[in-house]
């Protein structure tokens, strides 16, 4: 966020910059939520709805895991949020008693620990490295249990910032030793539907009725500020996260309710801009390597490369502005993702226009051979 203020105030000034920065879609919510939208808008109206959210909307979620997925979802099950961040909040305060430890990867989302530490839990980072392909595995847990309990475990396939993705197999030997352990799996979903070379995303429920699922409308949907996600929870889990979002939020907005039931039969649609992002990525994965970024983290899927940036730095923080002032490209260092190792790698996002990355990979090749 605080690249992207740094970069508008540039654009403000008539630079002109190539967003890479901000994880989120280049292309608007597809037209079927729109025309939704504008119908509500001059015919409906709006109002509060049921904390959990829309029936219509949280049957046709459940509908959408055994047509994805084969998995039997009930609709009592489903809860739609305020985005996957208040899904968070509502899997956290539900799940964990104040306190209680829960093992995230590093590198990793930043929100999550901030999250965790803001309702008084303690995030307990896990260094993931190439040999476990930057996954968390059953050892991870069990090692992490060494220093105390732990009372959950997190983790997003495919991942932010990384797109690594975790093979089915390995997923559901992560979350048989989670609940072996006595931990809550939450699985964050958001960016599936974002996969490439004929990768599949596999749901945690295909493993367990017990895991809980958190996931949004704003990465494959395109509807980031649409602000509308949803959660899948055991049946123990449901009636305090009501009460919780009774309290904490109302209810989601109706009009966003409304729209994203729309988002399921927009598919071709949002096909087409997911071929857009396998383009793009294409296109970096053949271009980074050959501007010298030796280091590029499997990228299975959601639309980000995470890349080595020590054959030109040592300081992920210094070359991404440096990049952005000379060069007008904007792209997100490390630290925030992984405060140990992060200083050596910046995220691109590959989610904008294809045009808009091809002249993203010029400037930074004209930038790194002006730097020597």
């Amino acid at each position: 966020m605080d690249v992207l203020a740094e970069a508008t105030r540039l654009e403000a000034a008539g630079r002109s910059i190539v967003h890479m920065e901000v994880g989120q879609p280049g292309a608007p919510a597809p037209s079927a939520v729109l025309e939704a939208a504008r119908a509500v808008l001059e015919h409906g109206r709006l109002g509060y709805t049921e904390a959990l959210g829309r029936g219509a909307l949280r049957a046709r979620i459940a509908q959408h895991y055994r047509d994805t997925y084969g998995v039997a979802v009930s609709p009592d099950n489903v809860v739609v949020t305020t985005g996957s961040s208040a899904g968070f909040v509502l899997a956290f305060l539900a799940g964990f008693d104040a306190g209680a430890r829960i093992a995230l990867p590093s590198p990793g989302y930043p929100a999550y620990r901030n999250i965790l530490k803001a309702v008084d839990l303690v995030p307990v980072e896990i260094e993931t490295t190439a040999d476990t392909r930057w996954a968390l595995t059953p050892e991870h847990l069990e090692r992490a249990c060494s220093d105390g309990p732990i009372a959950g475990v997190l983790v997003a396939s495919p991942a932010n910032p990384t797109g690594t993705m975790m093979e089915p197999d390995a997923l559901a030997a992560l979350i048989a030793k989670a609940h072996e352990l006595g931990m809550w799996f939450v699985s964050d979903e958001i960016y599936h539907g974002l996969a490439y070379d004929g990768r599949r995303a596999a749901t945690a429920l295909e493993t367990s009725p017990d895991a809980i699922i958190v996931n949004s409308f704003s990465k494959y949907y395109c509807m980031t500020g649409w602000r509308i996600g949803w959660m899948v929870v055991p049946d123990r889990l449901v009636r305090p996260i009501e009460r919780l979002a009774q309290n904490l939020f109302i209810s989601v907005p109706d009009l966003s309710q409304r729209a994203a039931l729309a988002a399921f039969g927009a598919r071709p649609e949002l096909e087409a801009v997911r071929e857009v992002y396998a383009e793009n990525r294409a296109l970096l994965l053949d271009r980074l390597p050959k501007l010298g970024f030796e280091t590029i983290l499997p990228a299975d899927g959601a639309f980000y490369l995470y890349a080595d940036i020590t054959p030109f730095a040592d300081d992920s923080v210094v070359f991404a502005r440096e990049l952005l002032q000379q060069a007008g490209v904007a792209v997100t260092p490390g630290p925030d993702f992984d405060r140990v190792h992060g200083h050596r790698f910046v995220r691109f996002s590959l989610a904008g226009h294809h045009a808009d990355m091809i002249e993203g990979m010029d400037r930074i090749a004209a930038f790194l051979a002006g730097r020597g």
